[in-house]
């Protein structure tokens, strides 16, 4: 069964969301990410995919104030990323009460480093991020765009002992238009052996369904649940 994630995206503290990754599109959705993250919990999920966006955009950890506070309040899973650069920032999210942490830039500016954190910490808990623009991955909260092909780069490494890894094409992030269900396709028939997570442009159930369908572990979902095109009780078929 595909494991639903809901996302939850922090810019000053707040539950926000960003349509196709401009800062400048941005909206408000809760001034408090504790009683989102309860409802979350309410309605049966485990699992929560934080995004600093305020630490991606300036290269280091910036809510980890706000990840404390949800991981205290709730019994949520906790993914989070944004701006981590070094073993400091690893620890500090660990300690913060996060359970996986998600590198992203750094794993392209530095690759030994992050398989170098896979082989301390363990698979499980260093999760690649992997953002996509055109095609090439995108990296510093999907304001670089580089030359590397994001499937070559997914290649690259799962030969190295990636197993897992979450993909977010940014076209499709927040724009509600439906997920890259041909890119997500390309993996998972290129890059044996990947657990993938699909993250952006999901609207409806039949979107997850069709993950599903193709092959996908895991579904990120951020502002379908905040504009309500999915309802929380209806995520109940994918729980328990």
């Amino acid at each position: 069964m595909i494991e639903i994630i809901p996302a939850m995206d922090l810019i000053g503290g707040k539950c926000v969301r960003l349509t196709q990754g401009d800062f400048l599109r941005e909206k408000v959705y809760a001034d408090d990410p504790l009683e989102t993250a309860k409802r979350f919990e309410a309605a049966g999920l485990s699992r929560l995919h934080m995004v600093d966006l305020d630490g991606a955009r300036s290269g280091a950890p910036a809510n980890l104030n706000v990840l404390s506070r949800v991981a205290s309040g709730t019994s949520l899973l906790i993914d989070y990323g944004g701006g981590i650069k070094s073993e400091a920032d690893v620890a500090a999210v660990f300690d913060a009460g996060a359970v996986i942490v998600n590198v992203g830039s750094l794993a392209v500016r530095q690759p030994e480093t992050f398989l170098n954190w896979i082989g301390k910490y363990g698979g499980d808990k260093i999760l690649l991020a992997a953002d996509t623009k055109n095609g090439k991955v995108a990296i510093d909260g999907w304001q670089t765009e580089t030359e590397e092909e994001i499937v070559e780069y997914l290649c690259k490494l799962v030969e190295k002992g990636v197993r897992r890894a979450f993909v977010t094409d940014i076209a499709s992030d927040g724009a509600m238009s439906g997920p890259s269900i041909d890119l997500y396709r390309e993996i998972i028939a290129t890059v044996p052996g990947i657990d993938l997570i699909a993250s952006g442009g999901v609207r409806s159930l039949a979107d997850i369904d069709e993950l599903e369908s193709i092959g996908c572990k895991g579904v990120i979902i951020g502002k379908a649940l905040y504009e309500r095109t999915i309802v929380l009780e209806g995520l109940t078929k994918y729980v328990g």
